[in-house]
C-alpha cells in the first residue's frame, strides 16, 4: 500500500549523538528499526521487552554491521503498570537525554483476558502501558527539547485496524474487564477490542501533541505486514486480516520503514498530532471516532484519573 519509496540507507540522516528508546524491540517492526537506526551512528539505542535471548541475540546481530553503537535493554512487560514504572525508572538512570521514544510494543487481536492491574489486555498493553511510559519520561523528554538543535519526537504505533473499534469507539464503563460484551457478526470480539485500543493510540497521540507542542508526536500505520503477531491467533481470526490485504501487503523486511520515517525525517514534513500511512502520507480519518475531539478529550481525562497514582 505504499505510495511512495522510502530508502532508508539514504534517507535516515546521521543521528550522532541522539539517544532512542524503542519498547517491543527484541523482535518484529522493532528488532527491524533497532537495527535500521543503528546504521546511522546513534549514540545509544535502549530496547525493551519480555525475552532476554532474544534481546541478546539481536544484540550481537547489530554488533555485526554497527559495532559502535552502543545497545542496552531494559526487561518489561509493557502490559503490567509496575513494570513499566521500573523500566521508566531505569531508563532515566540510564541517560540523561531522550530524542526518540518508539512506543513498538503491541498484542493483536488475542482471547479475551486481562491484564495484572485488571485491563482488557489488549487495551493494557498497547495503550495504557504506553500511555504510562509517556506520563513518565515526558520531563526527560521535555529536558531534552531544550537543547540546542534537539527535534525530540514519540512515535506512536496505531493501525489501519482503528477502523474495527466499537461504534462508541471505547467502551469506558467495560475496560477493566475481558470486555466479553464487545463483537458482532461483522467486527469479532477480538478484533473489535484490537480496534478499540489502536482508535485510543491514535486519538491519544493527538491529545498529547496539544498539550506539549515542543516534542513532536505521531500516530503511524506500518501497513499489512506477515509479522509474528499474526503467528499467535487461528486461520480463522487472522482470515479477514488476509483477505483485506490482498496486493496490499508490505515484506516484513520493510515494515519498519514508516516508523523509521516517522522517527527520522525532516520535521517540516511532520504535522504534531497527525497520524500517517505507508510510507509518509497523511492518514485519512475514515470514521466517525477517529474524528471525534470530545473523545480524543475524555480519552485523556480517564487516562489521567487511571494513572494519577503514577508518578
Amino acid at each position: 500500500m505504499a505510495s511512495r519509496t522510502f530508502q532508508p540507507n539514504k534517507e535516515i540522516p546521521d543521528l550522532s549523538g541522539k539517544v532512542i528508546f524503542i519498547t517491543g524491540g527484541t523482535a518484529g517492526l522493532g528488532a527491524g528499526s533497532i537495527a535500521e537506526l543503528a546504521k546511522h551512528d546513534p549514540a545509544h539505542i535502549i530496547f525493551s521487552g519480555r525475552n532476554e535471548r532474544s534481546a541478546d541475540a539481536l544484540k550481537t546481530k547489530v554488533a555485526k554491521t554497527s559495532p559502535n553503537v552502543k545497545l542496552s535493554f531494559l526487561k518489561c512487560d509493557i502490559s503490567s503498570l509496575s513494570s513499566v514504572q521500573a523500566c521508566a525508572n531505569e531508563l532515566k538512570a540510564a541517560t540523561d537525554r531522550l530524542d526518540i521514544l518508539m512506543l513498538n510494543a503491541g498484542i493483536m487481536a488475542v482471547d479475551a483476558a486481562t491484564s495484572p492491574d485488571g485491563y482488557e489486555i489488549q487495551w493494557a498493553t498497547n495503550q495504557m502501558g504506553h500511555s504510562l511510559l509517556v506520563k513518565l519520561l515526558l520531563p526527560l523528554l521535555q529536558q531534552t527539547a531544550q537543547l540546542p538543535g534537539a527535534d525530540v519526537r514519540v512515535v506512536n504505533m496505531t493501525s489501519i485496524a482503528y477502523k474495527q473499534a466499537p461504534k462508541q469507539g471505547m467502551d469506558f464503563n467495560t475496560l477493566r474487564s475481558k470486555q466479553e460484551n464487545l463483537g458482532s457478526m461483522m467486527v469479532p470480539g477480538r478484533w473489535e477490542r484490537y480496534g478499540q485500543s489502536k482508535l485510543a493510540q491514535l486519538l491519544y497521540t493527538e491529545q498529547l501533541a496539544e498539550r506539549y507542542p515542543e516534542v513532536t508526536f505521531v500516530s503511524v500505520h506500518p501497513g499489512y505486514i506477515m509479522t509474528g503477531l499474526f503467528g499467535n491467533v487461528s486461520l480463522m481470526t487472522k482470515l479477514p486480516a488476509l483477505v483485506m490485504s490482498v496486493g496490499k501487503r508490505t515484506p516484513v523486511e520493510q515494515g519498519h520503514f514508516n516508523q523509521c520515517w516517522a522517527a527520522t525525517c525532516d520535521k517540516k514534513l511532520l504535522k504534531n498530532g497527525e497520524y500517517y500511512e505507508p510510507i509518509g502520507e497523511k492518514g485519512p480519518r475514515a470514521t466517525r471516532q477517529s474524528k471525534d475531539r470530545k473523545l480524543g478529550e475524555r480519552l485523556w481525562q480517564w487516562t489521567q484519573t487511571e494513572l494519577e497514582a503514577y508518578q
